[in-house]
This record gives C-alpha cells, structure tokens and sequence, in this order.
C-alpha cells in the first residue's frame, strides 16, 4: 500500500478531514428532509452504527426550513447537499449546518456562488466540490475524457474559490463507471492540496453496488487516496455505513467493530456453516469492540483459521472446538454453537 496522500486539513464540526486524519465514513439520509423527525430518526440509526458526517438533500425552501431543528436533534456534524437554488445555501448555512455539499454543473454562476463563498467564510463552513460524471456543465470542453472533463469542472471551481480568498475545501469527482473515476482522483490528486471525498455514485442495490463500489474506493485507497468515503447504496443508508467499515477494515486503514472470518462450506463441511456465519454476522453488528471472530466448518482449514482469531469456533461433526488467542479452550455442541461463541465474543 502506497503512503497516504497527506491533504489540507479542515474541521467539518468537530470532525478532522485529511491531515493524516482517520479516514471518515459519511452517508446520506433517505427521507423527505422536511420531515425533520423522521430524518432524525434515520440519522439516530446512522450513529449507532458509526456514522462521523451525514448529508441531507435540500431541494426546497421547506427543506432549508427544517435544518435547525434536524441539527439540533442529532449528534453528528450535518451537511446540506444544494443543486440549483443558492438561496437554499444561504439558508442552510444561516439554519448552522457543517458543511456544504454543491455541484458546480448546476450552480455555476459566478455571483451566486461569491454569495454562497462570502457567507460561509464568515462562519468558517467548509464547502465540498462535488462533481459528477452525469451532471457536468455544457461549457466542458467535450474533446477531454469524462475523467479530464471531471477534473477540469473541478479545477475552475476550486481557482474560483481560491480567488475569493477560500480554502475550506473538500473534493469529489465521482462516476458510475469505475475507471473513470478512478483516473478523475488520481489526476486531481496531484494538482491540488485538499482533502478529497471518493466513492462510486448511483452504484446501485446492495449486492452489486457493494461490488462496484469496493472496485472503485479501495483502489484509490490503496493509492493513498481518499480522506473521507461514502458507498452510495439504493437501500437503507446503515448498510452504506457498515460496508464502508468493511472496507476500511479490509485495508488496514480502521478498526470499527469485529472482523468476521468464515469459510465458504463445501463438500468436507459437516455442519450448515453459511447459516452459522449468517446468524453471528447479524449478532456481531450490535458488538462494537474490534475483534477478530472466526466460524470455520472444514477439517483443513478451520482449526488454523479459528486458532488465528481472537474468539473462533472450527465444527465437525456434533461439535466443536472453541479457541481464544489461539488455544483451545473447550468443546462446544451443536446446539449451543452460537451461544457459546458470542458469550465469550461479549467477554473478550
């Protein structure tokens, strides 16, 4: 893994961005955010399981409306995400949100953006640049890659600010189609000082959008890329959550909770262990010490997987053998598999 790209600090409420800051997992609600309790509620959700910043959509007046009570009712800083209207900017940095999330393809005009600029400087509100493969400018020069396209949106958008005297500055240049936006970060990476947002945008349901979106964020990781993540996901925003973590577990870049190791099954297995890893999966989500939990059901490989574990359990037939930090300390039947294990995960 290459070195960490070392980016601009800025502080979106009391959370640090770049700097060699832990890389900060984000979401986005899914309510009508107009419905301030509601979309409380969804937020509430978000930060039981780990959520550090969360974006909300701010279409309307309405919705700029409900910001101070949506601020007030939650623990974590709030974005406002604003496309087309700069008014709804104003309000939403006046209602006292954290960070401001627009779209140079669809605010670009150079006054209302000064105006946007001017009020959040007062406040010290960062504003990410957001673009996005399916909302750039007309003006783009259409000979330019979609990446380069990406980049050179981003690029004016971020001398523009600089010309106002701005520099709490976060990036993103997302796209549904991996390769591009993978080339978008790694020639903006170079070009600018500041923190950059990744992830893969519209990457669809759970199943393959995890898929698509694991292709595109842990490359740019692994490049030393990337300050802050979000995986967009069509289902509740806590699986985005969750998955961004087991990407960052994944990489060695966070620990969030428990690591879970299970075995495939196949012909050797003698025990139901895609139902067994299933059932401590889901119990695993409410524990949030970092640990490392093995459940194997194969003869080969189970009892050197579950030895590596902090808590892990290798089945056969009618039983099992429990190990903690590598060794063996005791036999469990099959019926008290799961409880056993997860009384002494809950220990550990």
């Amino acid at each position: 893994m290459k070195k960490r790209r070392i980016s601009k600090v800025i502080k979106i409420g009391k959370v640090t961005i770049g700097g060699g800051a832990p890389i900060v997992v984000q979401s986005m609600t899914k309510t009508d955010t107009r419905d301030a309790m509601s979309t409380i509620n969804q937020i509430k959700e978000l930060e039981e399981c780990g959520c550090e910043l969360v974006r909300v959509a701010v279409p309307d007046k309405e919705a700029a409306q409900a910001l101070p009570a949506i601020k007030k009712g939650i623990s974590i800083p709030l974005i406002a995400d604003i496309h087309f209207d700069y008014h709804l900017a104003l309000m939403a940095i006046t209602a006292g949100v954290d960070g401001l999330r627009l779209n140079p393809g669809n605010i670009s005009q150079p006054d209302k953006v000064s105006a946007i600029v001017r009020a959040a400087r007062e406040k010290s509100i960062p504003i990410r640049i957001g673009v996005n493969a399916g909302s750039l400018p007309k003006t783009v020069n259409p000979e330019l890659t979609t990446a380069r396209q990406m980049v050179a949106v981003a690029m004016e958008q971020i001398r523009f600010l600089e010309e106002l005297d701005f520099d709490l500055i976060k990036v993103s240049l997302k796209a549904f189609d991996v390769p591009t936006t993978i080339e978008a970060y790694y020639h903006i990476a170079e070009k600018i000082p500041y923190p950059l947002h990744i992830g893969i945008t519209e990457a669809g349901p759970p199943k393959s959008g995890i898929i698509r979106s694991v292709a595109g964020i842990s490359p740019l990781l692994y490049m030393g890329i990337g300050d802050t993540i979000r995986v967009s996901l069509s289902t509740h925003p806590r699986e985005e959550v969750i998955a961004a973590y087991e990407i960052l577990k994944s990489l060695n870049l966070r620990q969030h909770g428990p690591v879970l190791v299970s075995c495939p099954s196949c012909g050797r297995a003698e025990v139901d262990i895609i139902s067994l890893a299933a059932e401590v999966e889901e119990k695993l989500i409410q524990i949030n010490k970092p640990i490392k939990v093995a459940v194997m059901g194969c003869i080969v490989n189970g009892p050197g997987e579950a030895r590596d574990a902090d808590i892990g359990i290798a089945c056969g037939k009618g039983r099992a053998i429990l190990f903690k930090k590598g060794k063996k300390i005791g036999v469990v039947e099959e019926g008290d598999y799961i409880e056993v294990l997860m009384r002494e995960v809950e220990g550990f």
